[in-house]
């Protein structure tokens, strides 16, 4: 029993000097590594080491379709009047390309762009902010600027409404369908 146990010993040493000089214990510095745990997992995972178990292994988000959304289906379905340059359902975001609504003479034009960003996906005042970008072009000369309109409260007005009608919609569709099935599990035969 007392050779089997300094075996064992014996064994357990030798492995931990072959592993240590493998770089199995590096000694680190506080300022070489990052303090917010996302940043370190991150950083790890770039350089090759650490491993995860279970669910962390296939992370990569977890987002609802766009069309579960009716915040983001308000949004898409009040500018339909303007071609889209970037819809990004995940990023959060609706970029519409330039466009002008007004005749414009051959020496100068006027262009709008709008961009809708999405702080939330609840139906509420300040749930998406609405920013209108002007093009002024004076023959070849073009200048463009961030503006206060209007029509920023005016497009977010309509789609906080189109938003709220989708919902009512959902409401309704969900509690013919499923809100009558309701309590059949909690009825006992008897």
């Amino acid at each position: 029993m007392k050779t089997n146990l300094i075996k064992l010993f014996a064994l357990i040493t030798f492995a931990i000097f072959l592993l240590n000089s493998c770089g199995f214990y590096k000694r680190s510095d506080i300022k070489d590594n990052p303090v917010n745990v996302d940043e370190r997992v991150k950083k790890n995972i770039q350089e090759g080491r650490g491993f995860r178990f279970g669910k962390g292994a296939t992370r990569g988000g977890d987002f609802d379709f766009a069309s579960s959304n009716p915040l983001w289906r308000g949004a898409v379905d009040v500018l339909d009047f303007v071609p889209l340059t970037n819809a990004s359902y995940s990023g959060g975001i609706i970029i519409t390309e330039w466009f002008s609504a007004e005749n414009n003479s051959g020496s100068t034009s006027r262009e709008l762009k709008l961009t809708i960003r999405f702080m939330t996906n609840e139906i509420r005042a300040d749930a998406i902010q609405v920013m209108v970008f002007e093009k002024s072009c004076v023959q070849s000369d073009c200048k463009t600027k961030k503006i206060k309109s209007k029509l920023e409260s005016e497009l977010k007005l309509a789609i906080l409404k189109k938003a709220a009608l989708f919902e009512k919609d959902d409401f309704k569709k969900y509690k013919e369908t499923e809100g009558k099935f309701r309590g059949k599990g909690l009825i006992k035969n008897k």
